[in-house]
């Protein structure tokens, strides 16, 4: 309708500028137009310039193509599970559930909605949704709707009265099943401290493996350092009593010729010696007694 109204506005201000001129126009602008010619010379139109501008297109792809480098058609693969994602923590699960209004309606939902609609907003598009539905017979009310409330009502009931206890009970048995998880935890982790720490006295005592190979060694060297003196000892010793037996046999040489010699000149003095001569050594040694006891008595 709007293409008609602008293609008989248009024929109209020709028809006024034909007849300010004259009727000097051309004869087909004086013709009345009609509303399916309107229509067919702008759907050829449209026509003409989606051609060109497909035209275009597919020349310009052309240029492009022949000006663009060689891609590689090769398939790109990519390792699963490499990103940086795939190590962040993983969030810890919540022990209780967010809050609720009405029994099934989450908090977060009115509290997204309060900034934008007011306070009434969630309540203003629940009502308008649920009218929508009943007006529009997406839901059709009938037998099962009484028989959904009549259920809700019996699971609401049983919630409220049965629900705290219910839900000890499970809470009971979740927490048994956790000390049971947290005391196999325990466990396990009590033996990986064990081996973590057997394993740390295995490094410490690898580490002590070259003091004691030190140790060896120096107990070796000391070894042989003891067996060469003793054996410096052994030779000394020896060469000690070989230079006591030349020294021992020296010295009974020089007392063997000493009392040989001191045999031989006694022998030769007493065979030297006359009768006469022994008498008066016999009376000189005996004078010489007497005066020594003289001067000893005289001193005493």
């Amino acid at each position: 309708m709007e293409s008609d109204r602008e293609s008989e506005r248009s024929e109209g201000g020709r028809r006024e500028h034909s007849l300010r001129d004259g009727g000097r126009s051309p004869s087909f602008l004086l013709t009345p137009p009609t509303r399916g010619g309107g229509r067919k010379i702008q759907r050829e139109r449209e026509g003409r310039e989606k051609k060109m501008l497909s035209r275009a297109a597919a020349l310009a792809s052309v240029s492009a193509l022949k000006s663009a480098a060689p891609v590689s058609v090769l398939p790109v693969f990519r390792n699963l599970h490499t990103s940086h994602q795939s190590k962040a923590p993983v969030p810890a699960l919540p022990e209780k559930g967010g809050k609720v209004r009405y029994g099934f309606v989450p908090e977060e939902f009115f509290q997204f909605l309060y900034p934008k609609t007011g306070v009434t907003g969630p309540y203003m598009f629940g009502t308008g949704l649920l009218v929508y539905l009943l007006s529009k017979e997406i839901y059709v009310l009938n037998y099962e709707t009484i028989s959904g409330l009549s259920v809700g009502i019996v699971i609401l009931y049983a919630i409220k009265t049965y629900g705290k206890t219910v839900a000890e009970f499970a809470d009971k048995l979740n927490m048994a099943k956790v000390a049971e998880i947290q005391e196999v935890k325990d466990a396990t982790m009590n033996n990986l401290m064990q081996s973590i720490d057997n394993e740390k006295k295995e490094q410490w005592r690898v580490e002590g493996r070259n003091y004691l190979f030190d140790a060896k060694r120096n107990n070796v060297t000391m070894l042989l350092e003891a067996n060469y003196r003793e054996r410096i000892h052994q030779v000394h010793t020896g060469v000690k009593k070989r230079m006591d037996y030349q020294i021992g046999l020296q010295h009974l040489k020089q007392r063997l010729e000493q009392e040989y010699m001191v045999n031989w000149v006694e022998k030769s003095i007493i065979q030297s010696l006359t009768p006469q001569q022994d008498k008066e050594s016999i009376a000189k040694c005996i004078s010489d007694l007497k005066a020594l006891s003289k001067t000893a008595q005289a001193r005493v």
